[in-house]
């Protein structure tokens, strides 16, 4: 098989969702596991964060995106989407790299949900104390 030389590989990750992206030029068609981005987020909010790594970066329409989304809910894979668009780019281009950061599309969102301890309800809750 042959490796296109203007594809660029990149992996966005936020919470349990793991977003491999491949950048390629073209007219700006976003493609996620197969189907039209707009087909596997159907809402406008997140497709407007996923393309928001676009405008700061005045990229709008040059690249196409193809990316396989696993694990997490629909929201945690819409922003490993745009954190793996944004490492695609930098590694295109050094110089829109100030820019991301500074719109924090640059930082990985770490923050996952907390497991349940055993001897307790959930995670951080605690049973009733009683005193007597």
């Amino acid at each position: 098989m042959a490796i296109n030389t203007n594809e660029i590989l990149a992996t966005g990750r936020r919470k349990c969702a793991v977003a491999r992206v491949r950048l390629v030029t073209g007219s700006g068609k976003i493609t996620v596991n197969g189907k039209e981005m707009t087909e596997y987020f159907p809402s406008e909010s997140l497709q407007g964060y996923v393309k928001q790594v676009f405008s700061v970066s005045e990229t709008t329409d040059k690249f196409d995106v193809a990316a396989r989304i696993d694990g997490g809910g629909i929201a945690g894979q819409a922003g490993a989407l745009r954190h793996g668009i944004a490492r695609a780019l930098v590694t295109y281009d050094e110089e829109l790299r100030p820019a991301l950061k500074a719109a924090g599309m640059m930082t990985r969102d770490a923050r996952v949900k907390e497991r349940k301890k055993s001897g307790q309800p959930g995670a951080r809750r605690r049973f009733q104390f009683s005193k007597r």
